[in-house]
């Protein structure tokens, strides 16, 4: 009998504990895989063991060992990047505050003993949460929601990531091709160069003519090495997204952009895929319903924020009085004469009227990014598409014409490295608008499913900009 008075507290908080939520055995990684394999079919890895790590880096140094196409760079880096592992060590933490929400309150227990004139008293006391107990389930409810949230959190943390690594594979790529393009170009810039110094030397050429070829072949120099060095800097920033470094640095790239595709990708309902798809899109409707489930269990508690119960059990021992035993229990409560909870209140739904406004902001905001990604995509699909079918097979033609004009002599060196110096800027430029492409291509696929910064969309052109070289005079 003499723990009678604290069974309904231990029964409640049994009872409780039947609805308590368990640690998953993946950390929630199970979502975060089905958004990535949806998205962009590539699979990720949550690395905690050193048996994971072993599995985890054999099937890189598998990717490593062949020539890095743009999705082999992305399923490294979602396998190797450590910042992504962070990214779901924040899950898996996330998960523990969702377990530790859903637990009941621990109940609190004190002892107290008092002794004078030969006499004692001992009393304990059982104090538990009974409102804590009670609004366990929607708090529960709540935790779960924001769990989810970042469940999809970790999945746009992903796909940003993969974002990331196919736009730098591209501008490293395209910065290789445009090195190879000036490497060759040097060299006939060069040989020019020393023809029209010999030609010089026996009266055939004047010194402005001299000049001209002398001055084409040191813009040429100087801007293959800043080529060179946007290459090498290019490809620094993908080694640091893959997560590469002291052996594995050595990884090949492709020399030269992929080929455009036959026709470009038809979107007719490119706003509705994106509404639908967009995982911050997800998250933020989450949000919407985590904070409403937040404001009903305000509006709820708005007058109670504390109620406890205690089972007390007093004893007494006095040598010249018979043993005295008490048993009851304590109630504590807020009397709520200052504040009725309408501060409380209010904020929860002003914090609510703020995730709506936000929610409909964002979806205005996919709608336009979708649209204006198409837009950028067919764009430079038909500039890309324009160089290779129109002005790339010109600039040949006129360049052998040209070619055939000189060996007869009917013009001299300088009409041909006049030649020379177009094609080169036509060559260039065609480098550029695949690399545009194949950018807005990426963007495209980022405005359907997510994974962008934070900012506004950027345009391919701005995107590659860092990462372009000065290009020399007269080009």
């Amino acid at each position: 009998m003499r723990h009678l008075a604290i069974v309904p507290i231990l029964l409640l908080a049994s009872s409780a504990l039947a609805g308590c939520a368990s640690f998953s055995p993946d950390s929630g990684m199970g979502v975060v895989s089905e958004v990535t394999e949806q998205a962009i079919g590539k699979d990720v890895a949550f690395v905690r063991s050193v048996d994971e790590a072993a599995t985890v880096d054999a099937a890189v140094k598998r990717l490593l060992a062949r020539n890095l196409t743009a999705d082999a760079a992305v399923q490294v880096a979602l396998l190797n990047n450590k910042g992504l592992q962070a990214a779901y060590n924040e899950l898996a933490l996330a998960e523990t505050d969702y377990v530790a929400d859903s637990l009941p309150p621990n109940p609190t227990f004190s002892v107290s003993r008092i002794s004078g004139n030969g006499a004692s008293e001992v009393e304990r006391q059982v104090v538990g949460d009974i409102l804590g107990l009670a609004t366990l389930p929607a708090r529960s409810e709540i935790a779960r929601e924001r769990f989810r949230q970042a469940q999809l959190k970790a999945a746009l943390a992903t796909l940003r990531l993969a974002a990331e690594v196919r736009r730098s594979h591209v501008a490293a790529v395209a910065a290789n091709e445009t090195v190879a393009l000036l490497t060759d170009a040097k060299a006939t810039a060069e040989s020019t160069a020393q023809l029209a110094k010999k030609l010089g030397e026996t009266g055939g050429m004047n010194k402005l003519d001299q000049a001209r070829e002398q001055v084409f072949y040191a813009e040429i120099t100087a801007d293959l090495a800043s080529a060179r060095q946007n290459a090498a800097s290019s490809r620094e920033r993908l080694a640091r997204l893959l997560g590469l470094w002291d052996g594995d640095l050595g990884f090949r790239i492709p020399g030269k952009l992929p080929l455009l595709p036959k026709r470009p990708l038809e979107q007719p309902s490119i706003e509705i895929a994106a509404v639908g798809h967009r995982v911050d899109l997800q998250i933020a409707r989450m949000e919407i319903v985590a904070l409403a489930k937040a404001l009903d269990l305000t509006e709820a508690t708005r007058f109670v924020t504390l109620l406890d119960v205690a089972g007390i059990d007093k004893r007494t021992h006095d040598p010249e009085a018979p043993p005295f035993r008490e048993r009851g229990f304590d109630v504590q409560f807020q009397i709520p004469i200052f504040d009725g909870g309408e501060v409380r209140v209010r904020q929860a739904a002003e914090t609510y009227r703020q995730a709506m406004n936000r929610l409909t902001e964002k979806a205005v905001n996919v709608r336009s990014e979708a649209r204006d990604a198409y837009r950028v995509y067919r764009s430079t699909y038909d500039i890309a598409r324009h160089y290779q079918r129109e002005v790339l097979p010109l600039r040949q033609i006129i360049t052998e014409e040209m070619q055939l004009r000189f060996s007869s002599m009917q013009v001299d060196v300088f009409a041909l490295l006049t030649e020379a110096r177009q094609r080169l800027a036509s060559l260039r430029a065609a480098i550029d608008a695949r690399r545009d492409f194949l950018l807005a291509q990426s963007e495209l696929q980022t405005a359907i499913n997510g994974g962008g910064s934070a900012g506004a969309a950027s345009t391919p052109s701005s995107i590659a900009s860092a990462a372009q070289p000065a290009a020399g005079g007269g080009h």
